[in-house]
């Protein structure tokens, strides 16, 4: 009989791979939802330093708002997934521009990310970019559990100052959700 070297696992080797990825799947779930939170963290920081550039450029107001499916802002009273001031349905950057608004950016829905805001639109004016109604923060986590045993470290915040300029750290701020 001629034995020829079989290649593939054994059974043995097998059983401890299985092993291995199950204890590997919950943390990369973990690291998975925790870069979609930093990712949506980023995108708003973006934002919200376009609005305030913008309003310095042009010499008019910006201005970010909630949006619904048509690309146009929600009512402060009108609620999206998780409230009239969650921010996760997505959100539109909008300059005033004769009169009528012209949409600069678009940010579609994160439904697996809560966004949770202290209010339902912010207006950058010129000449130096600030924002009315003073200092506003945006709080970033998990919809559901999956990132509860990172505490602080599973969330993001974003502060904006009553100049306009924003900051993003890790852990919640306090925002209304």
């Amino acid at each position: 009989m001629n034995l020829r070297c079989l290649s593939g696992f054994t059974l043995v080797e097998l059983a401890v791979i299985a092993v291995v990825a199950t204890f590997a799947t919950p943390s990369v779930v973990v690291w998975h939802k925790r870069d979609q939170i930093d990712a949506r963290a980023r995108l708003m920081m973006s934002t919200l330093t376009l609005a305030r550039s913008e309003a310095i450029r042009r010499g008019a107001r910006v201005t970010l708002c909630r949006i619904d499916a048509a690309r146009a802002c929600l009512a402060a009273s009108k609620a999206c997934d998780g409230g009239s001031t969650d921010w996760s349905c997505g959100w539109g950057l909008f300059a005033d521009r004769g009169g009528a608004r012209v949409l600069l950016r678009m940010q579609p829905a994160a439904s697996a990310i809560a966004i949770g805001g202290t209010g339902s639109e912010l207006s950058f004016t010129p000449p130096s970019g600030q924002v009315i109604g003073g200092f506003r923060s945006f709080d970033f986590g998990a919809r559901d559990n999956a990132l509860k045993s990172l505490g602080v470290r599973g969330r993001r915040c974003i502060r904006l100052a009553a100049g306009g300029r924003a900051r993003l750290t890790q852990g919640a701020c306090g925002a209304a959700t």
